[in-house]
């Protein structure tokens, strides 16, 4: 069943003890805006929590032969150890589309200086009509494809998709403060290691946590876009049950505790839409009711869902 409505929604979680978010050219630090001391999980990060959750809920082990296959139209594109260019060659062998050979033409004709770089290049491959036709069975076929859209024109050309759910960077409510702490092993990991020390065997490390911090996010869900790549009420659902239920199967040392505190969904009547996002977006408040706030319950979220523009309908699904 397709999409008849525009959707709109605001995102709430939070995170005690632990790093939401770290940043590798940072040493892994919890990511922050450097003017305004406010922490940042990117939309990259949330995503890869959705497809983790879908992932395991409708299954993702595409092996052969598996006990328990992922079902089809739930398979994950950008998944842990993926190939990409294999992933896109498998809708070419689904609809028996040849694949023409790599072209060695770019190399030859090349300059001596540039060869190299002619060599590095790697060609795409199939025609416009084929391309096309692929796609579509990687939007049937992958749900991270159909509702975020991917980028599958390198090597086996795929195509481009423009996905209909669009997920913003999450901000924290206020300043978080990324403390660093001292961890020790009582272990080390080679003879070596264990000879400069003289048999004590201790392994130092760091580790960045966040004390506490509230974060919120937008998001958007096209009607149009999701008739274009086959996005359905079905993974709607499935959509707002993994934002729901996401951290909850994603516990880690290094995540501390996290949950979904709310998520506050923005139905339109109509496609094209019966309201602004960002009129919407600020009917949803959050203020703290402490100086140093160590838990949800030091917030309080004021919902503002009296006189609501005509069309445009509030729930709060977490």
């Amino acid at each position: 069943m397709s999409l008849d409505n525009r959707y709109d929604f605001v995102l709430l979680f939070d995170v005690k003890d632990g790093n939401p978010n770290g940043d590798p050219d940072a040493g892994n630090l919890p990511r922050l805006d450097a003017e305004t001391g406010h922490g940042l999980v990117t939309d990259v990060s949330l995503k890869r929590k959705v497809r983790n959750f879908v992932a395991l809920v409708k299954g993702d082990d595409q092996e052969e032969g598996s006990p328990a296959p992922g079902q089809k139209r739930f398979e994950i594109y950008v998944r842990e150890k993926a190939i990409l260019n294999q992933q896109n060659q498998r809708a070419y062998s689904a609809l028996n589309l040849a694949v023409p050979a790599a072209e060695d033409s770019a190399e030859a004709d090349a300059p001596e200086g540039e060869k190299k770089k002619a060599k590095g290049k790697e060609k795409r491959k199939g025609s416009a009509d084929d391309a096309r036709q692929a796609r579509d069975w990687m939007c049937q076929n992958f749900f991270d494809v159909r509702t975020f859209g991917a980028v599958m024109s390198t090597g086996v050309n795929c195509g481009q998709v423009r996905g209909p759910v669009q997920i913003t960077f999450a901000r924290s409510v206020d300043p978080i403060i990324a403390q660093e702490h001292s961890i020790t092993r009582m272990a080390v990991a080679t003879e070596a290691e264990a000879d400069k020390q003289d048999g004590d065997n201790r392994t130092m490390g760091r580790k960045h946590t966040v004390p506490y911090g509230l974060y919120v996010a937008h998001g958007f869900v096209s009607s149009f876009l999701a008739k274009q790549t086959g996005f359905s009420q079905e993974d709607l659902e499935l959509l707002w049950q993994a934002l729901g239920q996401m951290f909850e199967h994603d516990r880690s040392a290094a995540r501390g505790e996290m949950a979904t505190r709310g998520l506050y969904v923005f139905k339109h009547d109509s496609e094209l839409g019966n309201a602004p996002a960002h009129a919407l977006f600020q009917r949803i408040q959050v203020r703290k009711n402490t100086d140093i706030p160590r838990g949800f319950a030091d917030y309080s979220v004021t919902v503002d869902d009296a006189a609501m523009p005509a069309g445009v309908t509030l729930s709060k699904l977490f």
